[in-house]
């Protein structure tokens, strides 16, 4: 699926609950299924700058697509970051680095968050894209 899809498909989803209380539930539940990053990751230089919580993001390229693993000591932005990694992992870095990311406003995630966690979400997305942008450099020089 492109970025777009993936995107449209967390709207839709988001759409059939109710409350922001059962959002935060799907939310955690995201975090909770987050498969574990490899402890070897969990370096400072892989932590996210501008999160009041401690988020970590490891980033490989496989195969031309980069792959994103991560981890965070508080449950709704490990749910948080298991959504940015469901929506970007996955894809190139020219794609990732030219995605018009709107599912965080179009779900009304940026509005019900705290002031923190919503630029903790925006750090982690633009660290994701500076990883973009990193190895799309990278493989250009190839």
């Amino acid at each position: 699926m492109t970025i777009k899809a993936i995107q449209e498909e967390i709207v839709a989803d988001f759409a059939m609950m109710g409350s922001w209380e059962d959002k935060y539930e799907y939310i955690i539940q995201l975090g909770k299924e987050l498969p574990l990053i490899d402890e070897a990751h969990k370096v400072p230089e892989n932590l996210i700058k501008g999160c009041q919580s401690r988020v970590w993001l490891h980033t490989s390229l496989e195969d031309g697509k980069l792959v994103f693993t991560g981890d965070s000591d508080a449950v709704i932005t490990k749910g948080l970051i298991s959504l940015m990694i469901y929506v970007l992992s996955g894809h190139t870095p020219q794609d990732i680095a030219a995605a018009d990311i709107f599912f965080i406003d179009a779900i009304g995630l940026s509005s019900h968050l705290s002031p923190t966690r919503s630029n903790g979400l925006l750090s982690m997305l633009k660290q994701m894209k500076l990883y973009a942008i990193a190895y799309q450099a990278k493989i250009n020089q190839q």
